[in-house]
């Protein structure tokens, strides 16, 4: 009897947990179990008659019972706790709230919840493109990629030749997001995505130039929130190209931390056009803005302060934006920075007591003080399409010019690709490329659906630019002394020199992903969590007590699931997680529901136990941001397997994939666990997440190696792996001589066998005083027609390997020291 009720009691805590019931299901629950506990099994099954004992087996059902009571409650558990954390919770500054409002949720918050609702996941639009919008990516785009000379753009112009400029902007690239009432092109964030891909598959220096204006910029704040007057005065010339963007945010002490800008304005009466107007006193200094020193009009974020309430909004009014003609007076546009040798526009702006009028305020007086509201709206929206497309797309081009090349290039009387050490590095490129071709669709889809990702666009930014450094290192690896040549013929170089910009830029890494992601979304994302705050920081008390009840009340709950789930799907390796297919991969969905399980307790633990210490506690943060943007990076892959039609040639990239992603997931729950501040929480989590210990493994070397010979050659499969990337196969072109090469290579890879088992016979010998292949056909070897062919790709792969050279004067720069300043320097 005792056995069975000790059974009885675990599997009711486990259904109530699991179930997150009500109290009163709890004291219903104990009260059935306490009346069981009374029963006298020698004694007819009679119920005991000792009142001790009743006391003693009703007490726990009649406490959950008056808990259950919101007033009872109120007073002996959430008002104290009430009390507690109203004391000791820092609170919320204005802009941390603002950026907290502006962002939305969405397939973030089922990750945060750890119970994943599929029906959310599959219910975002697959990646599609209207006609107009592939006509445009197969037309114009692809023009003006064949238009782009990179080494010329950034060795000796350092800027866009000026038909590629007018291109641009008679073609409305600058004004894409821009609706079509407004004569811009009215683009999906998923059209914009790829063509920006496109042409930075091309020149990393022409995509950043069509992204920032469809980015964070005037075009898009004018579009939300310009007034009516604003927008039919810039919104056509912005369209058109007669007007270039750019917008100033980053301060030279401000850095990241773009809310301690020192930027200000003072509201104030002043002359304009022979006017005594209403207006504000501006003085700004920015540094590192992309436009700046070609923009026609400047938008500035400062701090606006109203010592005479002429607003009436008070003194301290916020963040406010404007947007000043570059040539207004007062305007200065310094001279241009030089980020990693890349030729884009970039440069320093400032400006002392420039007087502008209320006018110039974007959105008028309405929008005064609301601008970092509006800048994170648009942050989370153009961070999610411009920096995961041009990440994404580097990894993409460079498995592409690297499986050709790996193919081409011979060592040891093989194709260097059949190497399992070069393998290990392209097999993590057609990962990557699966990957994150997966998530910047995705998540550019979900912009498309009308969402702001915030916390879901800072973790793709920081893992796809991360992921790009990895791989455009794994390239250059593997193509040697080829990329570290540069000139015209190099088309790795200049996407390598750009990394460390797409790191730093819209806010650097180590800051995105210590600071942000989880802290953000942990507010955000979690059910309770958000509402226990605001409600600690009502100023009405007796609201702020009953809301803070019913949250914390809902988060008890949340955590009991919590920690019954996990223990239980740990326990069983996921067999009991939900899954929406029943084909090969239900596993994985199992696996991402387990796992997400386990995040939504080790996050929930995190954010109650160090509260306002998780700022500092950044390394801890940083690991929960990797195992959440783990699980989305395998959520966006098992969606394609899905949008791409189950395609059975894909089932080898995505189970090397998800294996990857668990065993990265798993290692970061342990690393959290491993660094958990309190030891007994550290050993309940230990023992909640891993009952049974760490068992994840990543890919095997057979299933790499494989993936690595999969893309050796011309295929579908390497076509969708690369799909987005620009390609030709004019011999003349840098990436052009690579497919040409490759279609040649292969069509004489059968007569190369015949030739290379003679050289290894002795039967010839390649030296640079004779002609091998005439020697092959001379002796029978291969006769005249297969010896054509193989000299053709002979000398198609001579193309590929050679390397560029210069005379000196031609590297020579004008603007160089005197020898007089080399000897005054030394002295």
């Amino acid at each position: 009897m005792v056995l069975a009720l000790i059974v009885l009691c675990i599997v009711a805590f486990l259904v109530l947990a699991i179930r997150q019931s009500p109290l009163w299901q709890w004291a219903v629950a104990a009260a059935a179990i306490g009346i069981l506990a009374m029963v006298r099994p020698d004694d007819g099954l009679a119920l005991s008659t000792s009142l001790l004992g009743w006391i003693f087996a009703l007490l726990p059902a009649i406490i959950l019972g008056l808990l259950s009571i919101p007033a009872v409650r109120q007073m002996v558990l959430t008002g104290p706790a009430y009390a507690m954390v109203k004391s000791i919770l820092p609170r919320i500054s204005r802009t941390e709230q603002e950026a907290l409002d502006a962002g939305t949720v969405g397939w973030d918050a089922e990750i945060f919840s750890g119970r994943p609702d599929w029906d959310k996941l599959f219910d975002i639009r697959k990646p599609d493109l209207t006609d107009e919008e592939q006509a445009f990516l197969d037309g114009p785009c692809e023009q003006v990629c064949a238009m782009i000379d990179d080494w010329d753009t950034r060795n000796n112009r350092m800027d866009m030749p000026p038909a590629v400029w007018q291109f641009l902007k008679d073609k409305g690239f600058l004004g894409m997001l821009i609706g079509k009432e407004h004569g811009g092109l009215g683009f999906s964030a998923q059209a914009q995505s790829q063509v920006v891909s496109k042409i930075a598959s091309r020149s990393v220096a022409a995509g950043i130039t069509v992204m920032v204006p469809n980015s964070l910029g005037p075009g898009e704040l004018l579009e939300k929130y310009g007034t009516p007057e604003q927008q039919g005065k810039y919104l056509q010339r912005l369209a058109s190209g007669q007007e270039v963007p750019c917008f100033a945010l980053t301060g030279a002490h401000a850095g990241s931390d773009a809310a301690g800008m020192r930027d200000v304005g003072v509201v104030t009466y002043g002359d304009y056009e022979g006017k005594q107007v209403l207006g504000v006193r501006l003085s700004w200094d920015k540094r590192y803005i992309t436009l700046a020193p070609v923009a026609t009009l400047l938008g500035v974020a400062f701090n606006l302060y109203d010592p005479d309430n002429h607003l009436g909004k008070g003194e301290d009014v916020g963040i406010t934006l404007a947007l000043v003609p570059a040539d207004y007076p007062g305007v200065i546009i310094g001279r241009r920075h030089l980020p990693a040798r890349s030729a884009f526009m970039n440069g320093p702006t400032s400006g002392k007591d420039v007087f502008v009028p209320m006018e110039f305020l974007i959105g008028g007086t309405e929008y005064a003080g609301q601008g970092w509201r509006m800048l994170m709206e648009c942050l989370a929206t153009g961070r999610a399409i411009s920096l995961p497309a041009i990440g994404t797309v580097s990894i993409k081009a460079a498995l592409r010019t690297t499986s050709a090349y790996a193919r081409i290039r011979r060592q040891f009387g093989i194709s260097i690709g059949m190497m399992e050490g070069v393998g290990e590095g392209m097999a993590r490129l057609v990962k990557s490329a699966y990957q994150f071709e997966a998530s910047r669709a995705m998540t550019a889809a979900i912009v498309d659906d009308g969402q702001k990702p915030a916390v879901i666009s800072a973790a793709l930014k920081y893992r796809t630019t991360e992921e790009m450094r990895g791989r455009v290192d794994d390239a250059m690896d593997i193509h040697g002394g080829r990329a570290v040549q540069d000139g015209p013929s190099n088309y790795l170089f200049a996407g390598y020199q750009t990394i460390p910009v797409a790191i730093t830029v819209e806010g650097a890494n180590i800051l995105t992903r210590t600071l942000i992601t989880f802290a953000q979304g942990a507010l955000r994302a979690h059910p309770y969590l958000l509402k226990e705050v605001q409600s600690a920081q009502n100023p009405d008390k007796r609201q702020g007590l009953r809301d803070f009840d019913a949250a914390f009340s809902g988060h008890i709950g949340f955590m009991l699931r919590n920690m019954t789930a996990s223990w239980w799907h740990n326990l069983t390796f996921g067999r009991f997680a939900s899954t929406p297919v029943e084909h090969d991969l239900k596993r994985w969905y199992r696996a991402f529901h387990r796992y997400a399980q386990s995040f939504a307790l080790a996050g929930d633990w995190t954010v109650a136990f160090l509260g306002g210490d998780l700022k500092r506690k950044q390394m801890l943060s940083g690991r929960m941001a990797d195992v959440f943007s783990d699980l989305y990076l395998l959520s966006t892959a098992l969606k394609r397997y899905e949008d791409d039609g189950r395609m059975p040639e894909d089932l080898a990239v995505i189970n090397a994939v998800a294996r990857d992603r668990i065993a990265s997931i798993e290692k970061g729950l342990g690393e959290v666990i491993d660094n958990f501040p309190n030891p007994f929480l550290k050993f309940a989590l230990g023992a909640l997440i891993f009952p049974l210990g760490r068992r994840a493994r990543p890919s095997t070397d057979k299933e790499n190696y494989r993936l690595a010979r999969s893309v050796l050659g011309q295929s579908s499969f390497r076509d969708r792996l690369t799909r987005g990337v620009y390609v030709t196969f004019d011999p003349a072109d840098r990436t052009g001589m690579l497919e040409d090469a490759l279609v040649k290579v292969e069509a004489a890879a059968e007569i190369e066998k015949k030739f290379f088992r003679a050289i290894k016979k002795g039967q010839i010998d390649r030296r640079l005083d004779r002609d091998a292949i005439a020697d092959a056909v001379s002796k029978g070897i291969l006769t005249a027609d297969e010896a054509q062919i193989m000299q053709v790709a002979d000398d198609a792969t001579d193309r590929v390997i050679k390397v560029d050279d210069f005379a000196p004067h031609e590297l020579a720069r004008p603007a160089q020291k005197s020898e007089d300043e080399y000897t005054a320097a030394a002295e």
